[in-house]
């Protein structure tokens, strides 16, 4: 029979939640030792009772230190033998990057498009608050209990809270993608409660990304193009007349060409109406304001009412010696000024 001088575990293995000490043909005396390092939990079992529970610490094994296991062995006075009991040491680091992913789709009514599936996808973060519950729920007394054991179970219970957080948040389809960090909170608060029945605390939760079903995406895709043609609809108008245009123009022989040559004409016509238009609407403008400009210009004589064009200094009838008015704006000029002093207009 071997004496046990030091219990400790030494984890190598990143996803190992709880490890069972190999304690085989030893036994643990008054006087063993047990190292619990930081991140670590042990727990004493006995007949596969859950007994004492040791935090991190260096500890000598005695009466004092394991109060249940020496109810449970009936010591009256201490170690009356050396004993035999299950050791299990529990990580309780933080284990990240956990993969969750909506198998099936999550049905969600939207205000504005009625009952849509969607998919989402994301990671979280655990560890073990509760080394005791956690091995009373789940573990039980296996050797060894890895994150890869309860994947699933986690997922469902992650994927059960988004469905419930994403039905109270009211958030529109649409609006989703802008509220993930929110979403996250939502989910996280949501889950917490059901990790901690199992001894468990999530530290992070983080929603990636959803997809919307794909008809639904093809009929938004479609959607914004028309708003942006609408927008834009002469723009897009000249440029697809032009192109036909161009089509035409390469086939003059044949009868497609001949076709498409009579209907790049009539495309023709009617952009060449267009701009017809607008030069017409330009050229009208301009001959208003010559019209305008020889109206303001044309006087009479004040002595013998003979009309006058420009702005002569002496009548050309009667000789008489005229005033100097500005015909922009319409004040007398005196002098023999080139530039009207009020409004700057050129006068000679």
């Amino acid at each position: 029979m071997g004496i046990l001088k030091n219990i400790e575990w030494t984890d190598t293995e990143s996803n190992l939640i709880i490890w069972k000490y190999p304690i085989n043909k030893d036994h643990v005396n008054k006087g063993s030792a047990l190292t619990v390092r930081e991140s670590q939990v042990a727990i004493f079992v006995d007949k596969g009772r859950l007994a004492d529970v040791f935090l991190p610490g260096f500890y000598k094994l005695d009466t004092e230190n394991m109060p249940i296991l020496t109810k449970l062995m009936s010591w009256k006075y201490g170690f009356e033998t050396p004993f035999k009991s299950d050791i299990y040491f529990v990580n309780t680091k933080q284990f990240t990057n956990q993969k969750w992913g909506t198998v099936n789709p999550i049905l969600v009514r939207d205000k504005d498009y009625g009952a849509i599936r969607i998919r989402g996808f994301g990671n979280y973060s655990f560890r073990v608050k509760d080394a005791y519950v956690f091995m009373q729920n789940l573990s039980g007394t296996n050797t060894k209990f890895e994150t890869t054991q309860i994947t699933d179970y986690l997922r469902s219970m992650v994927v059960s809270g988004i469905s419930d957080a994403i039905g109270e948040s009211k958030i529109p389809v649409l609006d989703m993608a802008g509220n993930l960090q929110e979403l996250s909170i939502i989910v996280e608060k949501k889950v917490a409660e059901d990790f901690n029945q199992i001894g468990l605390e999530l530290t992070n939760f983080i929603f990636e990304n959803f997809s919307l079903p794909e008809e639904l995406e093809k009929a938004l895709d479609k959607s914004a193009s028309l708003g942006m043609l609408r927008n834009n609809i002469d723009v897009y108008t000249q440029i697809e007349t032009l192109e036909a245009m161009k089509e035409a123009a390469k086939n003059p022989g044949t009868a497609g060409g001949t076709l498409g040559a009579g209907m790049g004409l009539g495309m023709g016509m009617g952009l060449g109406n267009i701009f017809a238009n607008n030069m017409q609407q330009m050229q009208n403008n301009q001959n208003n304001n010559v019209s305008k400009n020889i109206q303001n210009t044309i006087k009479t004589c004040p002595k013998c009412n003979a009309t006058l064009h420009g702005n002569p200094k002496f009548c050309p009838e009667c000789g008489e010696q005229l005033k100097l008015i500005c015909p922009e704006c319409g004040i007398e000029v005196k002098g023999n000024a080139k530039f009207c002093p009020e409004c700057g207009r050129k006068l000679k």
